[in-house]
């Protein structure tokens, strides 16, 4: 009997982390649906994971094309810092990045939990270092993400042992060539690269990650871990 081919869905798949992912689980045999607001190569659903219309649709648009949903990758997400000084972040900006970041999580995972009892399927969120450590002026967007990694340790109650839920917080990871110096101050001796987060999702997705969820993985090259003082 031929194996059932399994279905992954990643939000914000049409570009950086989300596209690196979305080619890597395709050649290790998904069938994968692109969530986001810029085409795909894909099978792709135009959504605004912060609506819930429209996350609803997009979960129905993907089962009602494969007939199944083993895999959700929360990629989807705004990036860069608040609007400057906390006393001047607008609410819309805060509610903002908080929407499309974290709550775009939820509505996905909730509308997509259903289908992903039945496969015994997993979740993998994409959060950030950002949740751990900041910079100045980074309010909203390390909200969101701290949000995302306690959402994932919540979920993973909630769910298990039907469906399993990781979360990966990514360090900097680049989409253009950097500097020797930038490369060299990571204690792996050079900045990520997309294709290293997708590498984890993979594992995080598979069978042989059955043991694993609730959890949260830095992959940083080691820069955590690092002690950095002014001298």
């Amino acid at each position: 009997m031929a194996a059932v081919e399994k279905v992954a869905l990643v939000t914000g798949g049409a570009q950086g982390i989300g596209r690196a992912t979305a080619l890597l689980l395709a050649g290790r045999g998904y069938q994968v649906a692109v969530a986001d607001v810029r085409k795909s190569e894909f099978f792709f659903v135009r959504t605004d994971v912060s609506r819930e219309p429209s996350a609803r649709a997009c979960i129905r648009a993907v089962v009602k094309r494969f007939g199944r949903l083993d895999a959700l990758v929360n990629n989807a997400g705004l990036t860069g810092p608040s609007s400057g000084p906390v006393e001047r972040l607008s609410l819309k900006d805060w509610n903002r990045r908080i929407g499309t970041n974290l709550t775009g999580a939820f509505l996905t995972a909730k509308h997509a939990v259903p289908h992903l009892r039945r496969a015994r399927g997993a979740i993998v969120n994409i959060a950030s270092t950002r949740a751990l450590q900041s910079e100045p002026d980074t309010e909203a967007y390390a909200a969101s993400k701290g949000g995302l990694v306690a959402l994932t340790h919540a979920l993973a109650l909630s769910l298990g042992p039907e469906v399993r839920v990781n979360c990966i917080c990514p360090g900097w990871i680049s989409h253009k060539p950097v500097s020797r110096k930038d490369h060299a101050q990571h204690p792996v001796g050079r900045v990520g690269a997309a294709v290293d987060v997708a590498e984890l999702v993979a594992y995080l997705l598979s069978d042989a990650a059955g043991f694993v969820t609730g959890q949260n993985f830095v992959i940083d090259g080691g820069m955590t871990k690092k002690m950095i003082y002014v001298e």
